[in-house]
């Protein structure tokens, strides 16, 4: 009889962790614009700690659905659960509380260009914080500036503090947008394009960054990429959209030319 309810305490811890193990769970979500389709039910587990690449053609879906994950796009139907809340139909307060473990990196930057580098980064620790020292860093919290030094030090960038968003590069810009949404502390990356924009050997430095600073605050990274080469180099695992139905999920080890090229005809 004990050895019946030791093994029935095992398959509850079993389950326990199973059920706290996933960051993002997406069930049958389905998306149009207008009358065109965009995501025709999508489902989807990603596990804590794990870093999954959304890849395929342009319109495949692969933006909609990563914005779909904290409700900036909202889906015409499904369930979309984020690190264990369910979002379609949340409280307001709920959606925000979730968006704030979430860093999202942006293709373009988005960056306040009129404003230093050092109060872009602040800037991220909004979802902790309100007022204006959230924007301008001669207001904000000594501890506060020292976390974001040390964000812009961990990105290579912190001899830049003082200087105007509008007077970096490229690729320094989108290193100060990955050193804001690290500013979170986030459970969850997201990263639509974070690259895209950039030269060859930019986006290379950029990617190693963002995903050596993510495992090193254990995150959950969820990014889109055209470029396979960063895909397989980057993630554990590929997903790939066709015509907004997933059409590929395979272990990045696993992937084969042949299954990628298919997302492409």
């Amino acid at each position: 009889m004990l050895s019946n309810v030791h093994e029935n305490l095992q398959k509850i811890d079993v389950g326990l962790a199973q059920s706290t193990d996933v960051d993002l769970e997406i069930s049958a979500l389905v998306k149009h614009f207008g009358s065109t389709p965009i995501l025709r039910g999508i489902s989807l587990a990603v596990h804590r700690g794990s870093i999954v690449s959304l890849i395929g053609a342009n319109g495949a879906g692969k933006s909609t659905l990563l914005r779909s994950c904290i409700r900036l796009v909202e889906p015409d139907s499904g369930s979309i659960e984020t690190l264990g809340t369910q979002l379609v139909g949340a409280r307001r307060k709920d959606l925000v509380f979730v968006r704030s473990q979430v860093g999202f990196v942006f293709q373009k930057h988005n960056l306040s260009s009129r404003l230093s580098v050092l109060s872009n980064v602040i800037h991220g620790d909004q979802a902790r914080r309100r007022g204006p020292g959230t924007w301008v860093h001669s207001l904000a919290p000594t501890q506060v500036r020292e976390e974001a030094m040390e964000m812009l030090a961990a990105v290579g960038l912190a001899h830049k503090a003082t200087s105007r968003a509008d007077q970096l590069s490229g690729g320094q810009s989108q290193r100060v947008a990955i050193a804001r949404a690290l500013m979170q502390r986030p459970r969850i990356i997201l990263a639509d394009e974070p690259v895209a924009s950039l030269d060859p050997a930019s986006g290379q430095e950029v990617m190693e960054l963002l995903i050596r600073l993510a495992r090193t605050q254990k995150a959950t990274v969820i990014f889109t990429s055209h470029n396979l080469k960063h895909a397989e180099e980057y993630a554990d695992r590929i997903v790939g959209l066709k015509s907004g139905r997933i059409a590929l999920d395979e272990k990045a080890a696993h992937i084969s030319t042949a299954s990628v090229r298919e997302l492409y005809v």
